[in-house]
């Protein structure tokens, strides 16, 4: 498959009740966790609406709080309404997405990249635009960020643990993206919390770990 350097994206971004997020981020209350989660995803999504290879962000959520926060910066709004995991999530989003936006490709991101740049997600569309499924693995190394479909291929997401494998099994193609990038910076612990503002947070995130130091 050619590179096709007009390719757009249709992107799907799962994001969980705040009141379950990020139960990893051992020491902190329950509501901060909640407002960690909502300014990540809130950076993740604004950066993803940034990017010019992007023609649409889907936010699947069942939170009222998520919705009105990401819908205001420009994403479009569904409920979980599969119930049934992350990837069953994911699918159904892309699914909506398709029927909406019919050309273009289809991808999956998560909702916990704070230090992400539109111009590094741009760099990766673009690559991912000359094969059929690809994906970005975590900065941990066996997890998954972002995974990508051209147009007209099966929309097939394995993430989850060991995603990076389960990905790699099924075909996809592992993009070329730098260590130290955002794109591969999640945050699940404070460490990764950390790494994350090495490289540079998004505003809403360093506004609110400005206001908790």
């Amino acid at each position: 498959m050619a590179p096709n350097y007009l390719l757009t994206w249709s992107l799907v971004i799962p994001v969980k009740l705040l009141v379950q997020a990020k139960s990893r981020l051992m020491g902190l209350a329950d509501a901060d966790r909640a407002a960690l989660a909502l300014a990540m995803a809130a950076d993740t999504v604004a950066a993803t609406v940034a990017c010019s290879a992007v023609r649409a962000v889907v936010v699947v959520s069942d939170d009222a709080v998520v919705g009105a926060e990401l819908a205001a910066l420009g994403a479009h709004i569904i409920a979980d309404q599969p119930g049934d995991g992350l990837n069953s999530a994911l699918t159904f989003g892309a699914a909506h997405a398709a029927a909406r936006w019919p050309a273009g490709g289809l991808a999956a991101l998560t909702a916990d990249l704070p230090a992400l740049a539109a111009a590094e997600l741009a760099a990766a569309l673009e690559a991912a635009s000359a094969v059929t499924h690809g994906f970005v693995a975590d900065a941990a190394g066996t997890g998954t960020t972002l995974y990508t479909v051209g147009p007209g291929a099966p929309f097939r997401p394995r993430f989850g643990p060991g995603s990076r494998e389960q990905h790699r099994r099924t075909g996809a193609v592992e993009l070329d993206v730098p260590m130290l990038s955002g794109l591969r910076q999640d945050v699940d612990t404070l460490a990764d919390l950390h790494s994350a503002a090495a490289i540079g947070l998004g505003p809403r995130t360093a506004r609110l770990l400005a206001r908790s130091a």
